[in-house]
């Protein structure tokens, strides 16, 4: 299939990541671009690429399974543009198989919530068994707007939710009303989208970024309008010919009933042998972006990497996470000495583990009734 081919301009400026507004951007110093921008003539959003690899290493950083390394931000995948970062809250919940932090980006003066993707024995095996029913969504004001019952789900009915929004009040209530960034990859972006139209209908939209890498579609025409009003800094990356952000499928001819993507994709994507990053847009579903690959070439393999970062996890062969229970309470329990008596809203991290009736929460392990 021949690509599209882009000015020099265009392909030098290959710049990414969070959509904002030109006449209200936010006062920290992640939004500026350092480098030259890429701007589509329907819209006034600039993106920067030095941010994208900064967040795609969160979105990648979530995937780890040893949780004490991660309580420790020490994995191997905690370092380079995001070294430095302090984790608040580490959400693991094993039943339903999801993992999430919730930290300080000092650099960036941003909360960052990371949801984990897929985390299955193959990228393949979820892509077959993934269910396309939407379900009505029980915001306000959005009173036909249908989602996908898994994904919905999946955030607004397990430990995330809860967990996600307590972390988040006790960071800004800490640091103040800085802005907060959510991110995810695959599945994870799916799970941040519902995630961070939360946040913003609790915090407001001009405080809350999202931008997920390879995320599938959530639901129909009418919930993407209203994702865009209410989370109007939104951008959704996808690369080459990954299949994800195809699914579930969408059909022009009955574009009201299908599913749909929210604005705005930024498509990685080689021209030449130089990486592009092209802004879509403003309909989420540009036929000239990642919609012109044809189902033919559609690729998994193109999931699993985004802006040249690894995102997959360190062990598919399972949902658990490498830390055990006992293991767990070690931990907990050495950090609680640590901090003497200090709570977590000053300066220890929260871990929350949910696993077959168990809860840990902070320094206490409290037994739910089986």
């Amino acid at each position: 299939m021949e690509k599209r081919r882009w000015p020099p301009a265009a392909a030098a400026a290959a710049m990414l990541l969070v959509l904002i507004p030109a006449a209200s951007r936010p006062p920290y110093g992640i939004v500026a671009a350092t480098e030259s921008s890429v701007q589509n003539s329907e819209q006034s959003f600039g993106f920067n690429l030095t941010l994208a690899k900064t967040i795609v290493e969160y979105a990648s950083a979530v995937y780890m399974t040893d949780l004490t390394e991660l309580y420790t931000w020490t994995c191997s995948k905690c370092n380079d543009l995001i070294q430095g970062f302090e984790m608040r809250r580490l959400i693991v919940d094993v039943q339903n198989c999801l993992q999430a932090f919730v930290g300080v980006d000092h650099n960036l003066n941003a909360i960052i919530v990371s949801i984990r993707g897929t985390q299955e024995n193959s990228v393949q095996n979820w892509i077959k068994d993934m269910l396309w029913k939407q379900s009505d969504l029980n915001y306000p004001d959005m009173p036909d707007a249908k989602v996908h019952t898994g994904f919905y789900s999946s955030y607004n009915n397990t430990l995330l939710r809860p967990a996600i929004a307590n972390a988040v009040h006790k960071a800004r209530k800490l640091y103040g009303d800085i802005s907060i960034i959510v991110t995810g990859h695959s599945m994870g972006g799916a799970l941040a989208s519902f995630c961070a139209l939360d946040l913003a209908i609790t915090h407001g939209g001009n405080n809350v970024y999202l931008m997920t890498f390879g995320q599938p579609r959530v639901g129909n025409a009418a919930f993407a309008s209203y994702f865009a009003k209410y989370v109007p800094n939104t951008i959704r990356v996808t690369h080459e010919h990954d299949i994800v952000p195809h699914l579930p499928p969408y059909f022009f001819i009955f574009p009201d009933q299908t599913y749909h993507h929210f604005p705005t994709e930024v498509w990685e994507h080689e021209v030449d042998g130089s990486t592009v990053y092209q802004v879509c847009d403003g309909s989420g579903e540009d036929p000239d972006c990642s919609r012109s690959v044809l189902v033919l070439f559609w690729s998994a393999s193109d999931h699993l990497t985004y802006l040249g970062v690894d995102m997959e996890a360190d062990d598919w062969s399972t949902c658990r996470i490498v830390l055990g229970r006992s293991a767990a309470e070690t931990l907990l329990l050495q950090h609680a000495r640590q901090l003497a008596g200090g709570d977590d809203e000053s300066g220890g991290v929260n871990v929350v583990v949910r696993d077959h009736g168990v809860q840990v929460v902070g320094s206490e392990i409290a037994v739910a009734a089986r």
